[in-house]
């Protein structure tokens, strides 16, 4: 089921696993904790726990089944630096999910044996959000990476995105 003999049509797990962490990624941001203190209520830490837990589940059986079972769209004629730029790029967004969510348990973790302040709570927090800023840049460069393609129609994009399909991918 290839574009071409060059490209990879991506399996429809592989398409919902993509599509279903950018559902969950824009979730997890959109009621993300703005202010420790609100680890407060239970409900809500209890919440996050489980939500965090959850995610990073997913995330792992996703990394595995992507790793073991599915192959780059990337054209062969791909220059080798655009190869490993999007090695990079793509091992580098599950090293910071990974990054940010055991941080975030961490940081649960602390405030649950009462460390809810210090140098070692500090030093997890500002760990935290480095990893989500870069995270945030990963991402970036990632759609710029998929919008590139797109424009260059060599049927990378229509592996992985359902519209905007490309009409004669070289």
């Amino acid at each position: 089921m290839s574009l071409d003999k060059n490209n990879s049509q991506y399996s429809k797990i592989a398409k919902l696993f993509h599509w279903g962490f950018v559902l969950l990624f824009v979730y997890g941001v959109a009621k993300q904790v703005d202010d420790i203190n609100q680890l407060e209520d239970q409900a809500f830490f209890r919440f996050e726990i489980i939500f965090a837990v959850i995610f990073l589940s997913l995330l792992l059986i996703r990394l595995i089944y992507m790793k073991t079972t599915q192959k780059t769209s990337l054209p062969e004629d791909t220059p080798k630096a655009q190869k490993l730029a999007a090695k990079i790029v793509h091992n580098g967004m599950y090293a910071l999910l990974i990054g940010t969510v055991l941080s975030g348990l961490l940081i649960g973790f602390l405030f649950w044996i009462e460390l809810k302040d210090g140098i070692i709570t500090d030093i997890v927090i500002i760990f935290h959000e480095l990893n989500i800023n870069l995270l945030y840049w990963f991402i970036g460069i990632h759609i710029l990476a998929a919008s590139y393609h797109r424009l260059k129609r060599d049927g990378v994009w229509s592996s992985m995105v359902p519209f905007f399909k490309e009409k004669n991918p070289k």
